[in-house]
């Protein structure tokens, strides 16, 4: 099926207009601490990606309800254009910053070395895509030396992309019936909370800002400073991972703080649905429902086993200290968060050993719970993987007349749904890889041979796996072609590959290039 150009181009268009709004309302908080040079820069962004957004709806407004094929193409190219628009305001400030054009009291600060990088376009769009695919990797060298309206931007980018822009899209402007469900489901979700998409997505958001509050109301209560509290409480719960300091959560020297973090991490790791149960009061499904059980499994033993690498290494002066690290950066990297309180290496100079680095790219590779804010395989596809390759082989054994059963959690699946589901894990999988194998070539091209495999790796996956934990590779210094193959890796990685694949396929029909 070859997809409907016109229905593309008016979701996208839909798209682009909520984004738009997201843009305006960080004119408030420029205002409020006083960044006024700032405003045109928010407002410029806004019109343009209204005006983009209102042209595309308004020219296709006709158009039919998306099909599958559509929503896949829709869903790649909005957040293909939301990310290069979403640099905008990186760029505008920079350049007002750079030109000083305004009077003393639009407050213009004096140019900086971190603030100047985003005059270079593609720095600002690796910042926006890194954002809006709650990655966390950042080439703002030292993130104090920003101004606080775009620690905002970055924070609301992660924040919104945490659980996705068609999401907000169809929360705002979708009507029942008006191909809501097919969007929806084409940004790799699935489980609905209510019959209804609509009020499916409605439920989430009231949920999600609960979190986001309780975060910040717990990082208050632990002793971080009001503004560390709420974009860390925003990006914590989105799993996402960008700081207001260089040093992330180690800045504060605080294992209180830092213990604080992880149930947040932990927290946004959990499915909505769940979220939902248990916040109607049925805790069972902490234990009931099979990716929540993981989560907790997953997270304890990688810990551990992370600690006993870290200590037998003699990484860190104390036993809890080296407990508590593990603890962090093995449930920041597979929550996909990325926030950090140490340094897990130093670009060419070794600090983690293979080992440890390697089980961090294990945890990041997996992911968690699907249906909640994070990215990586997710574990019920994991699950999936692991249990109907065991199945697979164990049919080999078994007479032809033999009838097996297939249970994950609480599913009895058929042999039909079964190789439906297997195939669809494997194909994603195989698809994964292949494009983190390209990642790792683009960058050990570019780099010098002088920088760690195992690093090298660590990066691509981080970007891949939307996470934000870098080995001292990702920053200003890493060359141009680097930079565009991470932005590449984080657009393939957030939305699951098959959007990708679908929209590269449509530009090559339409190209001519097979049929």
């Amino acid at each position: 099926m070859r997809p409907d150009h016109r229905v593309v181009g008016r979701d996208v268009g839909r798209i682009l207009q909520v984004v738009s709004l997201v843009s305006a309302a960080s004119i408030p908080v420029a205002v409020v601490n006083g960044e006024f040079f700032a405003v045109p820069a928010f407002a410029l962004a806004a019109l343009v990606m209204a005006g983009i957004g209102i042209g595309l709806a308004r020219r296709y407004r006709d158009a039919a309800t998306p099909e599958k094929a559509e929503a896949m193409v829709t869903a790649a190219s909005a957040w293909a254009l939301v990310g290069v628009l979403g640099g905008l305001p990186f760029l505008l400030v920079a350049w007002t910053i750079e030109l000083d054009p305004f009077p003393a009291w639009a407050n213009t600060p004096p140019m900086d070395d971190t603030t100047e990088i985003f005059i270079n376009p593609l720095d600002a769009v690796f910042e926006s895509m890194s954002g809006f695919t709650g990655t966390g990797l950042t080439v703002a060298a030292v993130e104090e030396e920003l101004p606080r309206s775009l620690h905002w931007w970055r924070s609301l980018t992660e924040w919104i992309g945490g659980v996705g822009v068609i999401v907000l899209t169809v929360a705002i402007l979708a009507r029942p019936g008006s191909g809501s469900l097919t969007l929806f489901e084409s940004e790799a979700r699935s489980e609905k909370i209510h019959p209804s998409v609509v009020n499916t997505v409605k439920e989430i958001w009231k949920i999600y800002l609960g979190l986001t509050l309780g975060s910040i109301g717990l990082f208050l209560a632990v002793g971080m400073p009001l503004w560390g509290a709420i974009n860390h409480g925003m990006t914590g719960i989105a799993t996402g991972g960008f700081s207001v300091h260089a040093d992330s959560i180690g800045h504060y020297g605080s294992p209180l703080i830092e213990y604080a973090v992880v149930p947040v991490m932990i927290a946004g790791s959990i499915a909505f649905p769940v979220h939902y149960l248990i916040l109607k009061g049925e805790l069972s499904n902490f234990y009931k429902d099979v990716q929540t059980r993981w989560v907790f499994l997953w997270f304890g033993i990688g810990s551990v086993v992370l600690t006993g690498i870290l200590a037998l290494n003699g990484q860190y002066e104390s036993f809890e200290k080296t407990f508590r690290t593990a603890l962090f950066q093995f449930v920041s990297a597979t929550s996909n968060t990325g926030f950090g309180t140490v340094a897990i290496g130093n670009g060419t100079e070794r600090v983690w050993s293979a080992g440890a680095t390697l089980l961090a790219c294990l945890g990041m590779l997996t992911g968690a719970a699907a249906g909640s804010t994070v990215s990586g395989l997710k574990l019920v596809r994991v699950i999936t993987l692991v249990k109907g390759t065991a199945w697979q082989i164990g049919n080999v054994l078994q007479p032809d007349s033999a009838v097996r059963s297939f249970r994950i959690g609480q599913r009895d699946l058929s042999e039909e749904q079964i190789q439906r589901e297997y195939t669809e894990a494997t194909v994603v999988f195989v698809l994964w890889v292949a494009a983190l194998m390209v990642g790792v070539a683009v960058l050990l091209r570019t780099l010098s041979p002088a920088y760690p495999l195992e690093y090298v790796i660590f990066d691509v996956m981080s970007a891949q796996s939307n996470v934000g934990l870098d080995s001292g590779i990702t920053g200003p210094d890493l060359p141009a072609a680097g930079r565009a193959m991470l932005i590449a890796n984080m657009w393939v990685g957030r939305l699951e590959i098959i959007p990708v694949a679908v929209l590269l396929g449509a530009v090559f029909r339409r190209a001519g290039l097979y049929r």
